[in-house]
């Protein structure tokens, strides 16, 4: 598989971790569109990504993946499309903390259900050492209801190596001759 053709697409909402996680793995210096907070999200965070995030991690063959974050509030999602588009691979990050955390599941299986026909698709869920949240046995059966190959994990989106893991997995996923 050519090297541009290796592009994974980090999607979810504001706070899941998709700049977080990009962070961590990137072997380049990234590239974030944030800005200062301005409506409802200033309550969750002082920055919020706008257009995308961008970064890439080196495969042990020499490749590079091409990892790009798609903003998390509906307002920039005309964004998501775009960003999607040529993608292999996306990963839809879901803040299993956050009350409505099983709607914006739905909404982002929704928002990127034509872009899943012609990419491989993971699920991965953040914020679990949070006890407030959504057990994850609960965002499991949420997502085999939607389609029961979609593979859910979790990972903190801080740490390389469980970032790594998760990527790799979808990477796995779609052709084991890619690692």
């Amino acid at each position: 598989m050519e090297n541009e053709k290796l592009k994974i697409i980090f999607a979810g909402s504001v706070g899941s971790g998709k700049t977080t996680a990009i962070e961590s793995i990137s072997d380049v210096t990234t590239f974030s569109t944030e800005e200062k907070a301005t409506d409802e999200v200033k309550l969750m965070k002082e920055n919020t990504t706008v257009a995308m995030d961008y970064g890439a991690m080196l495969l042990d063959n020499g490749a590079y993946v091409h990892l790009y974050g798609t903003p998390g509030q509906k307002r920039f999602s005309f964004m998501w499309e775009i960003l999607a588009e040529g993608a292999i691979g996306i990963i839809i990050v879901i803040n299993c903390a956050v009350e409505n955390a099983l709607d914006e599941l739905g909404e982002y299986l929704l928002a990127f259900k034509s872009a899943i026909e012609n990419a491989s698709l993971i699920i991965g869920v953040t914020h679990t050492d949070l006890w407030t949240g959504i057990p994850i046995e609960t965002i499991k059966y949420h997502v085999r209801k939607f389609n029961p190959s979609i593979p859910v994990f979790s990972f903190d989106a801080r740490d390389k190596n469980e970032t790594s893991s998760l990527l790799k997995s979808l990477l796995y996923h779609i052709d084991p001759e890619i690692l």
